[in-house]
């Protein structure tokens, strides 16, 4: 944690509800809602349909508002010197309103997990299909040159893979020219390679079987 080798703050603060603040602002507003970031953008694929976008909406609104309720006052509460680990305190203490308030945004926070849930369930059996291989129209990686859900042997013949990005420039070969300009990086023989995810190819399994004809042929 970068305020804990500050000899100034940690003397204050060590022991206190800023470390139960600090701690779960870095973990859970990175961790939690990356792997909610994460759900919503792979959903399609894995699935075939698409999130409501309705609850994807209510289910971000109040987890954002939930958490920031939660454990945003928790650091003025540290500030205050509210101990962590306590099981009680005095109304004199001067703690009530605040910890009043986190404890209304863990239950915001709580009941957050509800639209995302049925948000899933109710999508997975119900939802917008997905008819194309990139549902939100700038995937970079291989997954999304492919159907969705993608079939059990992923694909029928091997992409050739020239970039970073395979399955956008698959998507928009035209775009290819400029992004290796902008990127300063060399265009030779490329443009000319890059094709429709049907007119890929298996040129490794291609180049494999040769070289083991000529290894015969020795």
């Amino acid at each position: 944690m970068c305020c804990w080798p500050a000899p100034p703050i940690d003397f204050h603060v060590t022991d206190t509800y800023f470390v139960v603040a600090h701690f779960h602002y870095v973990l859970f507003g990175t961790i939690v809602f990356a792997t909610y970031a994460g759900v919503y953008f792979w959903f399609p694929k894995i699935t075939g349909r698409m999130l409501d976008e309705r609850l994807g909406k209510w289910h971000f609104w109040t987890t954002f508002v939930g958490f920031h309720m939660t454990f945003l006052v928790q650091h003025w509460l540290g500030n205050e010197g509210m101990p962590r680990r306590y099981a009680d305190y005095l109304p004199s203490d001067g703690f009530t309103t605040l910890n009043l308030i986190s404890s209304i945004g863990a239950f915001i926070l709580g009941l957050s997990t509800l639209p995302f849930v049925w948000n899933v369930f109710k999508s997975y059996r119900y939802g917008e299909v997905a008819t194309v291989d990139d549902p939100w129209g700038y995937g970079n990686s291989l997954e999304w040159a492919t159907t969705c859900p993608p079939p059990r042997h992923n694909f029928t013949e091997i992409p050739r893979i020239r970039s970073e990005r395979p399955a956008f420039e698959l998507h928009y070969p035209h775009m290819v020219e400029r992004m290796r300009t902008e990127a300063h990086v060399g265009l030779t023989g490329h443009t000319a390679a890059v094709r429709a995810p049907s007119e890929v190819i298996a040129d490794g399994v291609e180049e494999g079987t040769a070289s083991g004809t000529s290894g015969e042929r020795r």
